[in-house]
């Protein structure tokens, strides 16, 4: 059994349907609201529905649940559909609540007619107050033993727009001391004169998610409607609709534990809020855990999809490290991008005895672990640039790297050896004079002296000018579960902006483009800030991690 297919509960729950011929086909779905960008959660759900029903040679809906005019856009359904197939699914179906907002509303009327629900004249406080808590039976609204003549009216009335937005709500009727709260009377309908992006003004009343969700369900004839835990305490309310609406189709809800991220938020409205004060830049920014700003970041499909089924489907709360999503897109990168050197901080090298205004070009491996992916050749000459990091005046024991009187090899070139230290005069450190030993370049199989440091360099003549963008975790307190407000956890540090350089060869870099930089990690190129005179690269993770895989 392989990843595509690992056992869960809710597949097993399919194989016994199919078996059992209680279903001939598996129709799944993917319900989102189009209120906000998807994220790493989603992408979990849409692993899990879309791999379902290619497995089972069934089939997955895209269903926009567009319940709620006050919060939709359509800049939010082409993103969530740019999403889907960017992770590499295709629907079978593309549907909107919308296009069945008739349907409900006939429903709606079928439910007066029975006695099942009825017009309250309650405001959503006293609602909220008349409900109860969790120890507490609500009480009946006065409103609630209308006749089924008046409520009708009242009905037909709300939605021929003749009641302002709050003064009236349609309700079901079924019971105001349920231990679940969820069935207490809970709202099926209220009213908002707004405009809606697919029906416009058509419609002044709009069904509440609990009773248009199961509703498409039953529309679409799904077989399994699959949910997280959050939900499991509305699906009594969910088989209520289904059973007192006489659908044709009966689908059931399954439920299964949402994915929780460390150091990171996984709810549309905080990651709404962290957009609209400015704490990130938008919804694709890199820092962000949304499908979107993954890919900014420079995520795969496969790395995400290789997460989602490690991960597994399961019905207990549990807490996803990090490091685990980057492992997948470290193991997926090592052997897509390609090898090259960059420098996120510049110091200037000099080398004193090699020829001047000669450059000579050194053939350097593309990829060691994917010899198929070639060499490319670059630029070396008396002046190279190497990290600041990689030089030290006074250095601590076991420092390997370039100091006065060392020697290092640079990465596909020589040993150099520092001879003098260049200062401002401000006593910093602006340049190095070195020199270097021509019997030593990389590849002719030199067997001399050893040094125990290599380190990395640009040529400074063709040396590219590169921004890098270096992310660590937006949120630094991993326990979400405390009182404090999430604000307060937001990293001031999460996003370093460095003025680096890179090699030649990126001149042809393109938006997307992968890279792992020598020692740095594995950079994107951004497609946002991107131009024809500046490369702009995200860091996607580091290369090393303690996080260990356990299979």
């Amino acid at each position: 059994m392989d990843n595509n297919t690992s056992s869960n509960f809710i597949r097993n729950i399919v194989i016994e349907d199919l078996e059992s011929g209680k279903h001939k086909e598996i129709i799944t779905r993917f319900p989102p609201e189009p209120n906000g960008y998807l994220h790493i959660g989603h992408a979990k759900s849409i692993t899990l529905n879309f791999e379902l029903a290619r497995e089972f040679k069934g089939k997955t809906n895209l269903r926009f649940d567009d319940t709620n005019p006050l919060k939709e856009d359509v800049e939010y359904v082409e993103s969530i559909k740019e999403d889907v197939q960017w992770l590499g699914f295709k629907w079978d179906n593309l549907h909107f609540a919308s296009d069945y907002f008739e349907y409900m509303y006939e429903k709606a009327i079928l439910l007066i007619q029975k006695g099942k629900a009825y017009v309250d004249d309650l405001s959503s406080e006293e609602i909220r107050e008349y409900r109860g808590s969790l120890t507490q039976p609500g009480k009946e609204s006065p409103y609630r033993n209308r006749s089924v003549k008046e409520n009708l009216e009242l009905f037909e009335a709300m939605a021929k727009g003749e009641y302002q937005d709050g003064s009236k709500v349609l309700r079901a009727k079924i019971d105001m001391t349920s231990p679940n709260m969820n069935m207490r009377d809970p709202v099926l309908y209220r009213i908002a004169h707004a405009s809606h992006h697919n029906t416009g003004d058509k419609w002044c009343i709009y069904p509440m998610y609990d009773f248009a969700h199961p509703l498409g369900d039953a529309i679409e004839g799904v077989t399994h409607s699959v949910c997280t835990l959050e939900f499991e305490d509305h699906r009594p309310l969910y088989n209520w609709v289904i059973e007192e609406c006489e659908t044709e189709n009966v689908p059931r809800q399954y439920e299964f534990a949402r994915l929780n991220l460390t150091n990171t938020v996984m709810s549309k409205r905080k990651l709404k809020q962290l957009v609209d004060e400015g704490i990130v830049d938008s919804w694709d920014d890199p820092r962000m855990p949304t499908i979107s700003g993954l890919r900014r970041k420079g995520y795969t499909p496969e790395a995400i999809r290789n997460f989602c089924r490690e991960i597994g489907v399961a019905r207990n709360y549990s807490m996803v490290d990090m490091q685990m999503l980057e492992h997948f897109i470290r193991d997926d990168l090592k052997q897509k991008a390609l090898r090259t050197m960059a420098i996120l901080k510049p110091l200037k090298v000099v080398i004193t005895n090699y020829p001047e205004g000669q450059i000579e070009y050194l053939p350097a491996e593309n990829n060691p672990e994917n010899p198929e992916m070639g060499e490319r050749r670059i630029p070396f000459s008396r002046e190279i640039y190497i990290e600041q990091e990689d030089f030290m005046e006074n250095p601590p024991k076991k420092y390997f790297r370039l100091f006065p009187g060392n020697e290092v090899r640079l990465k596909h070139a020589y040993f150099i050896q520092c001879n003098e230290v260049i200062k401002d005069d401000e006593g910093n450190v602006v340049e190095i004079r070195c020199t270097y030993d021509p019997e030593t370049k990389s590849g002719t199989g030199f067997t001399g002296r050893k040094v125990k440091g290599t380190i990395h360099w640009v040529e400074a003549s063709q040396a590219m000018p590169a921004e890098m963008r270096l992310y660590e975790p937006l949120i630094l307190d991993e326990d979400q579960k405390e009182e404090r407000h999430f604000l307060e956890n937001i990293n001031p540090n999460s996003l370093e902006v460095l003025q680096g350089l890179v090699e030649p060869t990126m001149a042809d870099a393109k938006l997307h483009d992968k890279f792992q930089f020598f020692r740095h990690g594995y950079f994107n190129v951004d497609p946002k800030y991107t131009t024809k005179d500046k490369l702009v690269f995200n860091r996607i993770v580091s290369l090393k991690s303690s996080f260990k895989l356990n299979r």
